[in-house]
């Protein structure tokens, strides 16, 4: 069967065909083609999209039926890792390392893992220089053990990737940066492919019209950038 996408402009970065007009099968696959500048990732971001393709691969940009979701607000790590973390006495910062925790994900050779190639970095590492894309580090004293990135659009932070070299040092960022959004006016946070992991960490499913109803709304908030300059955060 022959699948058709429609390629995307290369002269308006900031234009994406309708979401709605996404495949089934493979679900949310949208569009091809285009660039990975930060004009066009910012506007995909802003519209429900992401990119995700091979090392082979041309351009493709998603936005699936289902996405996965947690609500910083209501977000509660469980006892045990409460516990856990106060006894091995893991530290927790933001924006510290951003290009050590993309390399560090980029070294997961898992299915979903395999489209962080070197350009696809780079364009992140832009984002991050431009104010847009952040990280979280999980450190054991001088040592990074753990952390994750993605990009801020206002109330919602799209999360793009975690590790972990040591026990509970990816559900240690997630909760420590929960705590930190919510703090500062973030809503929710998008984890895109809903997995059985992400349900373990307390993701939830949201439907793509309801999830593109939440971008319209949260990405016209303001969320002070400023607060996601390198820092330690308890």
């Amino acid at each position: 069967m022959t699948i058709y996408l429609p390629p995307l402009d290369e002269h308006h970065p900031d234009i994406f065909p309708p979401v709605t007009s996404a495949l089934e099968d493979p679900d949310g696959l949208l569009a091809i083609g285009g660039d990975l500048s930060p004009t066009r990732l910012k506007a995909a971001y802003e519209n429900g999209i992401f990119p995700w393709f091979g090392e082979e691969d041309p351009y493709l940009w998603w936005s699936p039926s289902e996405r996965a979701i947690i609500n910083p607000l209501t977000y509660k790590p469980s006892k045990s890792l409460k516990k856990f973390v106060r006894k091995h006495g893991y530290h927790v910062s933001i924006n510290r390392s951003f290009d050590q925790v993309i390399e560090q994900c980029a070294l997961i050779r898992g299915e979903d893992q395999v489209w962080i190639t070197e350009e696809m970095r780079e364009a992140y590492r832009q984002l991050h220089r431009l104010g847009h894309a952040h990280s979280v580090e999980v450190w054991r004293e001088d040592d990074l053990i753990g952390g994750l990135y993605g990009v801020n659009v206002g109330g919602l932070f799209c999360g793009e990737s975690m590790f972990s070299l040591e026990a509970n040092a990816s559900k240690t960022a997630l909760w420590h940066f929960c705590q930190h959004f919510g703090a500062h006016g973030g809503q929710l946070i998008d984890c895109q492919m809903i997995t059985e992991h992400l349900v373990s960490l307390g993701a939830y499913p949201m439907t793509r019209r309801e999830y593109i109803a939440e971008v319209e709304r949260l990405r016209h908030l303001f969320v002070d950038t400023s607060v996601y300059r390198s820092q330690w955060i308890s």
